[in-house]
C-alpha cells in the first residue's frame, strides 16, 4: 500500500471547501445558518464512531464572540498549561495562518505533519466507508470546517487530553463546535457586527447566535457588552438554564502584567480568560481558587503567543524591514489594530527617526465587506492616535505606500496547499475588483496621496516584492503593516519567509 502523505491529506481537505458560488448562494438566500447544521454534525460524529456524550470527556471550555475569541482562547490555553504543567491541553482554533495543522494544538504545539496525516485518514476513511446518511439532503462528506472540527474531536479523544479549549468558528448556536452536551464553562468575548450574511444584521441577532453555546447547568461568562447585546445574553442564559450568568469584573493586579499579546484591548480578553480558567480549574480539581491572580496565571498570561495578531516581526533576512502583522477584519478589531500600530511602541517609536522610515500598508478584505468603511475607520483612528501622541500630521501621511493585493499566495496564481481558498469569485480575481475598489476608496479618503504609491496587485508575492525593492534601495528602514485578513497575514508569513520567527 502506498504511503499517504500530508500533502495528499491537505489536497483531500481542500476538496471539501465551499466555492465562491456556493457561498454567494448562501448569502443571497438570506443566509441564516441552517437549523440542520447541528443534527448533520452529530450525524457525521456518529459515522466516525462517537456519540456526543463522548465529547464531554474532553473537558471543554467553549469560547465565542465577535472580537478576541481567538486571543482569549490562547490566553486560557496558556494559563491552564502554566497552572497544570502535568496536564495535556488541547486547543482548537481557526483559521490557520500558514498550515492547517495550527488549528489543532497539543500543549501549545501544532500537530506534526505525521500525526495530522495519521488521524486525518482515520476520520476520512470512516466517512468514506460509512456513507449512509439519515437525511438524503445531508452531503456524504462534511465541509472543510466541519471536517477539521471532527478531526480535532478525534485527535483530542485519542490523545486523551485533560482539557480542551474550543473556539467557535462562526456564531455559536449552529456552529459545528456546538455539539458538546456539557462543557465545563462557556465564555463570550466582546460582541459587534460581523458575518451579517449568516448571523443577522443587528447586535441582538448576533448576541442570540453567540448565546447558543450556553448549556444547562454550565456557567456562562461574558465581558461588559452594549445594553442590547447584554439583554439577549441574559435572556438566553436563563432560557438555556445556565448554572450562572457572570459579567466578569476586572481582576486586581492584571493591568500591571505585561501580556504576551500586544495591544491594550488584550487586557479585556486576558481578564475573561482568567475568570474562565478559574472556573474550569476549580470545577476540575474541586479546589476553589481564592487568590485574585495566582503566580502561575501571571506566567501563563506573559507566555501567551498568538501569531498574526498585533505581532511585531523583524525580518530575519532583511534587517531593515519590520513587519507588523494583524489579521483584524472587523471594524472593532481594525480600531484596536490602529490603536496598537499608531502608538509610541510601534509606528511612532524613536521619534527622532520617525521621518527616516518608510511606512507601507498591505491590505485586503473580502468582497462582501465594505473597504471604504474599513479604510475610513482605520484613518480616523490613526488621526486620533497621532493627535493623542503629539504628531501634527494627519493619518494620510502615516503611510508612504499602500498596497491592495489579492489573497493569492504566489505570482503565478498558485496557492501554497494549506493556503488554498476557493472562496474568491473567479471574476473578482481576474479583474482584481475588490482591490481596485479599495484603491479608489483610498484615493477618495486621502485625495493628495501620490497615485504612483497606490498599488493594486494580483498576489501576495507581488506585494512582498514591492517591500523587498524598498528595502534594497537602502535609503530608509521599512515598516510594513499587514491587516484586513488573516489569510493575507498567513500568506505574507509564508512568502516573506517569516515562519521560523513569526510562528
Amino acid at each position: 500500500m502506498s504511503t499517504r502523505t500530508y500533502r495528499e491529506a491537505v489536497d483531500h481537505l481542500n476538496s471539501l471547501q465551499s466555492n465562491a458560488a456556493t457561498l454567494e448562494a448562501v448569502r443571497a438566500s438570506g443566509g441564516r445558518l441552517s437549523q440542520f447544521a447541528i443534527p448533520e454534525m452529530v450525524e457525521y460524529l456518529n459515522r466516525i464512531g462517537y456519540s456526543t456524550s463522548d465529547l464531554n470527556q474532553l473537558n471543554v471550555i467553549h469560547i465565542t464572540g465577535t472580537k478576541g475569541k481567538g486571543s482569549t482562547s490562547a490566553f486560557v490555553d496558556s494559563v491552564i498549561r502554566a497552572a497544570r504543567p502535568d496536564w495535556k491541553v488541547g486547543l482548537y482554533t481557526s483559521p490557520h495562518l500558514v498550515a492547517v495543522r495550527e488549528r489543532i494544538r497539543i500543549n501549545g504545539a501544532p500537530l506534526s505533519e505525521e500525526i495530522f496525516t495519521k488521524y486525518f485518514y482515520e476520520v476520512w476513511d470512516k466517512l468514506q466507508q460509512n456513507t449512509k446518511t439519515a437525511s438524503p439532503q445531508t452531503p456524504i462528506m462534511p465541509g472543510y470546517f466541519r471536517f477539521v472540527t471532527l478531526l480535532a474531536y478525534h485527535v483530542f479523544r485519542e490523545l486523551k487530553v485533560d482539557a480542551t479549549v474550543l473556539e467557535v468558528g462562526v456564531g455559536g448556536r449552529f456552529d459545528s463546535t456546538n455539539i458538546v452536551p456539557k462543557p465545563v464553562v462557556t465564555g463570550i468575548t466582546a460582541l459587534g457586527i460581523d458575518h451579517v450574511s449568516v448571523l443577522g444584521k443587528t447586535l441582538k441577532d448576533i448576541a442570540w447566535q453567540k448565546a447558543g453555546i450556553f448549556k444547562e447547568g454550565v456557567p456562562a461568562l461574558t465581558v461588559h457588552q452594549l445594553p442590547e447585546a447584554m439583554e439577549v445574553l441574559k435572556e438566553q442564559a436563563a432560557e438555556l438554564k445556565a448554572s450562572e450568568f457572570v459579567v466578569v469584573e476586572e481582576t486586581p493586579g492584571l493591568s500591571e502584567v505585561k501580556l504576551g499579546l500586544a495591544g491594550s484591548h488584550q487586557y479585556q480578553n486576558a481578564n475573561l480568560a482568567v475568570h474562565l480558567a478559574k472556573k474550569f480549574l476549580s470545577a476540575q480539581t474541586s479546589e476553589p481558587i481564592t487568590e485574585a491572580l495566582p503566580t502561575a496565571f501571571v506566567q501563563g498570561l506573559k507566555a501567551t503567543k498568538w501569531p498574526g495578531r498585533c505581532q511585531t516581526v523583524v525580518d530575519p533576512g532583511h534587517q531593515k524591514t519590520t513587519w507588523f502583522l494583524d489579521g483584524a477584519h472587523t471594524l472593532e478589531s481594525l480600531d484596536c489594530c490602529m490603536q496598537w500600530f499608531a502608538s509610541p511602541d510601534v509606528a511612532l517609536r524613536s521619534p527622532e527617526t520617525y521621518g527616516e522610515r518608510t511606512r507601507v500598508l498591505i491590505f485586503n478584505c473580502t468582497s462582501g465587506r465594505s473597504g471604504n468603511t474599513f479604510l475610513g475607520a482605520m484613518l480616523a483612528k490613526a488621526n486620533e492616535q497621532l493627535k493623542k501622541h503629539g504628531h501634527a500630521e494627519d493619518a494620510g501621511k502615516l503611510f508612504d505606500q499602500v498596497i491592495f493585493c489579492a489573497n493569492v499566495t504566489y505570482a503565478d496564481g498558485g496557492f501554497k496547499g494549506d493556503l488554498t481558498t476557493l472562496a474568491i469569485p473567479e471574476a473578482d480575481l481576474t479583474h482584481l475588483k475588490t482591490q481596485h475598489e479599495l484603491a479608489s476608496a483610498w484615493s477618495t479618503l486621502v485625495p493628495d496621496f501620490p497615485k504612483e504609491n497606490i498599488h493594486v496587485l494580483p498576489s501576495i508575492e507581488h506585494a512582498v516584492k514591492v517591500v523587498r525593492n524598498l528595502d534594497a534601495s537602502g535609503e530608509k528602514d521599512v515598516d510594513v503593516l499587514v491587516a484586513g485578513s488573516l489569510h493575507l497575514v498567513g500568506g505574507v508569513i509564508e512568502v516573506a519567509g517569516l515562519s521560523d520567527v513569526a510562528l
